[in-house]
Order: C-alpha cells, then structure tokens, then sequence
C-alpha cells in the first residue's frame, strides 16, 4: 500500500471509530519541528493516532508497523511518549466519560473493583512475582467500572501486592479526576468487591466518604457475593485485555503500559456511547 492510504476512509474507520478523532485532537499538543530537521514534523497527528490504535489493538511492535502509515520506526513511539507525558490518553478517557454522563448513560449507582494478572516481558517498576505465574515476573490491571461496565478508572501494581491496597488510590483517583469544583461529581454510591479488598479499615474509609460497602467477608461469605454485578467487571477486564498490547507488558516504564491502558479504557467507552446514542 503506497505512503497515504492510511487516510482512505475504509482503512481508517478499521483502525478509529468514526467521530474519535475529532475528540481527541483538540487535546493533541503542538508538534515541535525538531532543531536537527527531518520529516518528522510532517506526519499529520491523524496518521500517528491511528499507529497509536494500532499498536495497542495488534500487539505488534513499534518498528513492525505496516508501511501503509509511511512513519518511521522512531517517529511513532517518540510521539506516543510525548502525547503520554501531556496527559492525552487520560484526559480523552474523562471527556469522553463526561459525554456518557451528559446522555445519562454512566450508571454510578454501583461500582465494581477487580483486578487482572499480566506479565511483565521486561521487568521494571511496578512488577513483582506473580503468586498465580510461578513467580514469574508480572503486574496487576486494576478497574474501577461504573453498574454498566464502564472502565471509570484503571490502574497498575506489582502482581505481588494486595489487591486491597489499590482500593483507596482507585477510590481517590476517579475522585479526584471528576472534581466537582469543576462541575462534574461522579462519585459511586456504592461499591462491589471481592473479598481481597475485605478490610476493617477500608470499610470504614468507605462509610466515611458515604459510599456503600458491598464486599465479600473473609470466611463469612464467598466472594459470589458480587452475584449477577460479578460478570460485568469480568466482561470489562475481557474488553481490555482484548487490545493485544495490554496482555503482556512490554514497557519497561510503568507509565508507557499505563498509556496503552488509559486509552484502551477510552476506546472501550466511546464504542459504548456509539453504540447507545446511535
């Protein structure tokens, strides 16, 4: 395929959902013209979101990209880096959530807390041994979905760590994301756990910021106590680890693997906000 025909309207809706884009770009930052000259400055941002897509949804690495995008094997990754630092994958995540709620399709009056082992191909920060992998290097996704299986928030941890620790970051996290200075409190009236997150002091936390407790008691109840909300984080943790790129992580740098998470989550509720207002 000849240099350009990414910008066929057949390829391109393969790789980004129609109408994506004109979210996302108003959040691209200026492209910089590199002081050494080069080409790089003139691939349209549009060619390098639809690489971005690529990668995460094939798995593929940088330097395998199809010729179809005509981007060199450094310009891709430096520009992902570059949108990562600026927040991009983020900030599309929460608009695209905030378009959900102004339809009235984010459904907070629950929300689930589940995690998912990956392994770590490259080790890094945020990677221990794996009690479910043989001790092999890994890490843990962690999800915060709304009643309806939207990915609110995700996260990342070492595969040895608690799953109850990331409770109150998670909680914290997707609090702070929707400030209600800023308009927008999306706070869960109540939250679904397993019995991993089953703590005193978490309980209590969570009455303190008036949010209802729905967590499995260790040697009381089994963690089926999710019952029927239990499948829909299951089938949230099966959306993202759909991306080929998010079943093993390759990024030595946390934060790179976080990116490719961040905008998995997006891409996962703007299908949903398609496919519910159309």
């Amino acid at each position: 395929m000849a240099r350009g025909a990414v910008h066929g309207r057949g390829t391109w809706s393969r790789i980004v959902p129609d109408g994506l884009w004109e979210i996302a770009e108003p959040l691209i930052p200026p492209s910089k013209v590199r002081p050494q000259g080069g080409g790089t400055q003139d691939t349209p941002d549009k060619t390098l979101f639809a690489a971005i897509i690529y990668v995460l949804v094939s798995g593929c690495a940088w330097r395998s990209l199809p010729p179809c995008f005509g981007i060199s094997k450094s310009t891709a990754p430096r520009r992902f880096l570059i949108w990562s630092r600026a927040g991009v994958w983020g900030r599309l995540h929460e608009e695209i959530l905030h378009r959900l709620d102004d339809a009235d399709l984010l459904d907070l009056s629950r929300s689930v807390l589940d995690s998912a082992h990956v392994r770590a191909k490259k080790g890094g920060e945020h990677t221990g041994p794996s009690p479910v992998d043989q001790d092999k290097p890994g890490s843990k996704m962690h999800d915060l979905s709304g009643a309806n299986g939207l990915p609110l928030l995700v996260g990342l941890s070492a595969a040895n760590v608690h799953d109850s620790l990331a409770l109150k970051p998670m909680i914290m996290g997707h609090q702070t994301r929707h400030d209600p200075h800023r308009g927008r409190h999306l706070k869960p009236q109540r939250l679904h756990a397993d019995k991993a997150h089953d703590a005193p002091h978490l309980r209590k936390w969570l009455r303190g910021k008036r949010i209802g407790v729905r967590i499995a008691r260790k040697g009381i109840e089994s963690s089926e106590r999710l019952g029927r909300r239990r499948w829909v984080i299951e089938r949230t943790m099966s959306w993202l680890t759909g991306y080929c790129r998010l079943n093993h992580r390759y990024e030595h740098n946390p934060r790179n693997y976080l990116a490719f998470l961040g905008l998995a989550a997006a891409l996962c509720c703007y299908k949903r906000l398609v496919r519910l207002t159309t």
